[in-house]
């Protein structure tokens, strides 16, 4: 199983101030979160570390029921929900683009849990 990023409230406060601008790149529709989604999803998460997803009135279930899923399917963080918009985050694997606030130390790190 893989590792799960774990956030901490100043790392998620940044990445929701860098991610303010940013269009939503998929929707969550009538079909849920489907497999399609998430091919898309992954594919997205190739090219972009923090995208937006914007779930639709025609979504099945509560609008907060697809973080948990999501975060799961592709391993990735789910940074905020703001209205229908889920804003998630994913470094790439290899040289992340974004680089995260470190704490008054400088010792911060990104914690991995399982």
């Amino acid at each position: 199983m893989a590792k799960k990023l774990k956030l901490s409230s100043k790392d998620k406060a940044y990445l929701k101030g860098l991610g303010h601008h940013i269009k939503a790149f998929l929707q969550i529709g009538k079909d849920g979160i489907s497999e399609a989604f998430i091919n898309n999803l992954e594919a997205e998460l190739e090219h972009h570390e923090l995208i937006k997803i914007k779930i639709l009135d025609n979504a099945p279930g509560d609008k907060k029921s697809f973080s948990t899923p999501i975060e799961k399917a592709v391993n990735c963080s789910v940074v905020g929900l703001i209205g229908k918009t889920l804003l998630l985050y994913k470094p790439f694997k290899e040289e992340p683009q974004i680089k995260l606030p470190r704490s008054a130390s400088g010792a911060k790190k990104i914690r991995q849990t399982q």
